[in-house]
């Protein structure tokens, strides 16, 4: 998909102000108030307390912004994936991967309080490929030797507090690294990644690749912005 192309230093892979990707319910919603409320007969859950404050819970700041709301009461039948599974079957060697090259990847990501989970699918430089699975429900890492292998990393939200900002968090991976884990050879050289999927239930701003970690200055429209 991109390894024919020039890649600039950051590529966006999902933005949730683009068009929307997939439904299986999945909606595209303000952030602050929840709505539009998707058709019937789906319907949002409640969003996730991230603190206490005098016996009362509390969200914290909600995004003014409109998002990509992933919800279903079985964590695998919910997802978006780029590309699709059907992507390039009738290509010839990998051209139906994504082919991005960049070293870091980042998710910005509400916590709705439900199992959560996303998967990478990553290709060293000799063609060798792997998955990286991370979620909320896996307690110890843990490494399958499927065909190809599988690293299930556990993942946790930022802790309540009584002060909290915002259950929203962005999520930034070294690729690099990972696959050395998943691979188990110490020769092995990241090239690329081939796919991106992301599960319910969560609510979704934007997926991005980049060159540098998440300290690099980013351009404005990444920012997450949330009422005064």
């Amino acid at each position: 998909m991109f390894s024919g192309s020039v890649q600039t230093p950051i590529v966006s892979l999902f933005s949730s102000a683009g068009s929307e990707p997939l439904h299986s319910f999945a909606c595209f919603l303000d952030d602050s108030k929840s709505t539009p409320a998707p058709p019937t007969p789906a319907e949002l859950i409640s969003s996730h307390p991230i603190g206490a404050d005098n016996n009362s819970q509390r969200m914290g700041y909600a995004l003014t912004q409109t998002v990509l709301h992933l919800q279903s009461p079985s964590l695998t039948r919910a997802y978006i994936r780029c590309p699709p599974h059907d992507w390039g079957r009738s290509c010839i060697g990998r051209e139906g991967d994504l082919g991005l090259k960049h070293p870091w990847v980042h998710i910005q990501v509400r916590n709705m309080g439900r199992p959560w989970s996303f998967e990478l699918g990553l290709v060293d430089q000799t063609g060798r490929e792997g998955i990286v699975r991370c979620s909320t429900f896996q307690n110890e890492p843990l490494l399958k030797p499927t065909s190809p292998p599988l690293l299930h990393l556990p993942l946790s939200f930022p802790s309540a507090s009584t002060t909290p900002l915002t259950s929203w968090s962005t999520i930034s991976l070294y690729l690099p690294t990972l696959l050395l884990h998943e691979i188990e050879l110490p020769s092995a050289r990241f090239s690329h990644v081939s796919y991106v999927k992301v599960y319910a239930t969560c609510r979704l701003k934007r997926v991005w690749f980049s060159e540098a970690d998440s300290s690099q200055k980013l351009p404005w429209e990444f920012e997450l912005y949330a009422e005064s």
